[in-house]
């Protein structure tokens, strides 16, 4: 396998922080990836803004569509052959710090046309001050959605903050119980310098060592959760953006590094959308060894 140093706009697999390649400076910033993806980011935030308050009501779990998988396009359908198990389980979307659902425009589309047949997100509240209750609401939201599906497991898909929130839910209330694939965009799993800035309680705990990501680093044997975390040499919000990886010994995360993607750019970003579906396809295992993809904006 190529070392991530050699890819260009491609993702990179691997589990150590050696594949991880130090910023350039003015030098990178002003490469054509990184200017692309600079304002392919600008589009993404302007169409976001816009499409905000149509995200601020809770939605609605809506398991399975009134379709059968032989009237599915036939990505969709390859999902429903492979592994019927794969395409009903729950698949529930978090967003990050003050976000709401419409983040997930595009993944929500992109998931149920690739087979997922329940899609959905969870809106926490703008006022959450605490990443550990913000995972007990999550893990009375994921009950509700077991009990409404009658399925065990679900996954899910964090971007930003809302990765650290199902992380922290894995990992200190037992919800590996709950949560079979764990997919974090652009999460701070190490914080980020960003935070010293912040005020507020919630923003104090995203700083590199506090408290609640001095509990992350805590063992965790027998986690039954399989973590993938995707994060880019280009976020904005994630600093240091290898702080974007999970390296932890007892969860064998597999960290995908995506060159000139922007935070906001990470849920819409077509090589993102991929390997999202991938993993939670099971396509993409923890400890397995995969050739990185171009990815394509």
């Amino acid at each position: 396998m190529r070392r991530s140093s050699e890819l260009d706009s491609a993702p990179g697999w691997h589990t150590t922080a050696d594949a991880e390649v130090a910023p350039g400076g003015l030098r990178a910033l002003c490469s054509p990836t990184a200017l692309t993806g600079g304002l392919t980011e600008l589009a993404w935030l302007g169409a976001h803004v816009l499409m905000y308050p149509l995200g601020a009501r809770m939605e609605q779990l809506r398991p399975y569509p009134g379709k059968r998988a032989g009237e599915q396009p036939p990505v969709a359908r390859a999902l429903f052959a492979v592994d019927p198990l794969a395409a009903r389980t729950p698949v529930l979307l978090v967003h990050g710090l003050v976000d709401n659902r419409s983040v997930f425009a595009v993944m929500r589309r992109s998931l149920r046309r690739r087979g997922f047949a329940a899609v959905c997100s969870w809106n926490y509240s703008p006022l959450l001050a605490d990443v550990a209750r913000g995972a007990a609401d999550l893990g009375k939201h994921i009950e509700r959605i077991c009990e409404q599906t009658g399925h065990d497991r679900v996954h899910v898909v964090g971007h930003s903050l809302g990765g650290l929130i199902a992380r922290y839910h894995v990992q200190r209330q037992g919800g590996d119980r709950r949560i079979d694939t764990l997919v974090t965009l652009g999460t701070p799993h190490r914080g980020s310098l960003l935070a010293h800035i912040g005020p507020t309680p919630l923003i104090r705990q995203l700083r590199p060592g506090s408290p609640v990501l001095a509990e992350l680093e805590e063992p965790a044997p027998g986690c039954r959760t399989r973590i993938t975390a995707l994060y880019s040499d280009l976020d904005q919000m994630v600093l240091p953006t290898r702080s974007g990886r999970c390296d932890h010994p007892d969860l064998r995360a597999r960290n995908v590094l995506y060159r000139g993607v922007g935070h906001m750019s990470l849920p819409m970003h077509r090589g993102v959308l991929d390997e999202v579906a991938a993993t939670l396809a099971g396509v993409c295992e923890p400890g397995t060894m995969t050739t990185p993809v171009a990815a394509v904006a």
